[in-house]
Order: structure tokens, then C-alpha cells, then sequence
């Protein structure tokens, strides 16, 4: 079993061809930027809309630990709640979302199993993405494994925050990984995303020789100095990859992070990248060989 927060059908951005893509719940690293905060906490979560609320206390009423609250605020005893989802259920004006649930590996293939026709119409298949998929490793191997029985592209999303043995065990089941590095200084990394980059850079350099695209997350006032990208030129193609993507920041993470029933810092906010920002750092990063390309 493995917690998963969404499965998006019909993906086109997360590896090649038409693609399922599985969201794994769970995630080592605290970015500041996040655009998928929900997809931090590792256990099942609740979202409310306060514009979608109408007052009518249907989520009160139909809890039955007694762990819903709500007056300006929806609040949520977390020593109570068992997440059952009695509450979301009640909820006639969709204000309240539960985000992620338990699934059986055989529930994530059964969903995988519906677009099984687009993926060899269109060369595609299975993304694990999160999060970070890597932080249930046994589930994310189960995955894996049963893809490969049936003959699916295999794709997996991570951060590189994860422990060497995991992603050692998933390696030979893997067709293409995306990785993701964020900076290339550790002490900025930290300030950044709760964790020095050590051990993203060292995964990244056990991948050498298998098929990977590295994806920077491009932040303006963050990553996107010239030395820092210059520098991940240099770190990525001396590995010998040769693919690299520079995702533009956008504020959807920080309208979301508002939202989820937990304390948060005022939310991060910068502006996007702008066009020529982005053709400037893409012939930065080609002088180091590279295949560069703008978005997923």
C-alpha cells in the first residue's frame, strides 16, 4: 500500500508520448517556491476553499470525531481526526478536499491499465512523480516492477533527495528519469529547500550512463544568476548527459499552500523569468553541449 494524491490521465509534459502520471504523497525537501505543496506531508491531507464555502457547518455536522471546526477558518483537529473523509462528503459546495488516500498496487495498475492504448499509439507510459516518489520506496519498486511486467515505458520524477539503496533498487526498472537540480551552491540549496545539495549531486552522478533529462526549476532572485547556471552546465554535461529543461517559476504553489490546514510562513513570491531571461541562461547552458529546452 502507498499513499497517492492524484493520477492524472492523458499527461503530456512528464516524459514521452501520452502518459498516466502518478503523484506519490511525500517529500523530503521544503522549496520555497513548491508548486505542488499539498504533496509535501506524507500522510493524507485536508484542502479548503474558502471562497467555495457557504457557511452551511455540513462538515461539522458530519464528523464523527468531533474534529471539525469552523468560524473565519476551517480547523481541523489533527489528535482527533482519522481521515475518513466524512466531512469532504458533506460537503455540498466542494469547499473541503482530502488530498491523497491509500491505494493497493493493483488500484494504481488498474488506473494505468485505462490509457494502455494511448501509450502505443504514442510511444508513452507511466510517470512516478510526488512529491518526491522515492520517499516510499517499496511502493514506488512495486510500481515499477508491475509496469515492466506489462511492458510500459517507465518514468520516474524525483528531487534526488532520496537514499542511495532506494534508488539503486529501482534503477534496472527505470526507462527515463527526470531529476531535478535546483542549485548548485549546498548553503543556498539549504536556504532554499531545507537540505544542502550533497546528495542530490552525488544520486544525479550514479545515474551516469542511463537516460535522464535534468530539469531546473528557473527562480529569479534564486537560481538564475549566470555562475550558478554556468556551473550546472558544466556539473551536467561533465556526467555526460546531454537534456536539460528550465521550468519558469509561476505563483500557483503559493495560492495553494494557503489553503492546506497547517501554519505557514507568508508564502514565497517572485516574479516569472521573463523571455529573454530565458533565451539569455538557454545559450549559457548550449555552450556546455547541452540540448536545452524551455518548459516540461
Amino acid at each position: 500500500m502507498g499513499v497517492v494524491f492524484d493520477i492524472k490521465h492523458y499527461a503530456i509534459h512528464d516524459g514521452p508520448g501520452i502518459r498516466t502520471t502518478v503523484f506519490l504523497k511525500g517529500c523530503p525537501l521544503d522549496c520555497a517556491w513548491c508548486h505542488n505543496p499539498e504533496s509535501k506531508h506524507p500522510q493524507p491531507e485536508f484542502i479548503w476553499w474558502p471562497t467555495r464555502c457557504i457557511g452551511c457547518r455540513s462538515c461539522v455536522e458530519g464528523c464523527p470525531e468531533g474534529a471539525v471546526t469552523i468560524d473565519d477558518k476551517l480547523i481541523i483537529d489533527e489528535e482527533k481526526c482519522v481521515r475518513c473523509g466524512s466531512c469532504v462528503e458533506g460537503c455540498y459546495a466542494e469547499a473541503l478536499e482530502l488530498v491523497g488516500g491509500e491505494m493497493s498496487v493493483e488500484e494504481v495498475m488498474e488506473e494505468v491499465r485505462r490509457d494502455s492504448e494511448f501509450y502505443r499509439e504514442s510511444g508513452g507510459g507511466v510517470t512516478f512523480s510526488g512529491g518526491e516518489p522515492l520517499m516510499q520506496p517499496r511502493f514506488l519498486a512495486e510500481l515499477l516492477e508491475a509496469c515492466k511486467r506489462e511492458e510500459y515505458h517507465t518514468t520516474v520524477d524525483t528531487s534526488g533527495q532520496a537514499d542511495q539503496a532506494a534508488l539503486e533498487k529501482i534503477m534496472d526498472h527505470v526507462d527515463l528519469f527526470l531529476y531535478d537540480v535546483k542549485h548548485m551552491d549546498p548553503e543556498q540549496h539549504r536556504k532554499f529547500t531545507g537540505a544542502s545539495n550533497e546528495l542530490v549531486l552525488s544520486n544525479l552522478a550514479l545515474l551516469r550512463g542511463r537516460a535522464v533529462i535534468v530539469r531546473v526549476p528557473l527562480i529569479p532572485g534564486v537560481n538564475d544568476d549566470e555562475d550558478n547556471i554556468r556551473r550546472m552546465g558544466k556539473y551536467v554535461s561533465g556526467l555526460g548527459f546531454s537534456d536539460l529543461c528550465l521550468l519558469p517559476y509561476h505563483k500557483v504553489g503559493a495560492e495553494k499552500a494557503q489553503r492546506l490546514n497547517r501554519e505557514t510562513g507568508p508564502p514565497f513570491l517572485a516574479e516569472a523569468p521573463t523571455d529573454e531571461s530565458l533565451d539569455r541562461l538557454r545559450g549559457v547552458l548550449t555552450e556546455y553541449g547541452l540540448n536545452v529546452k524551455i518548459g516540461g
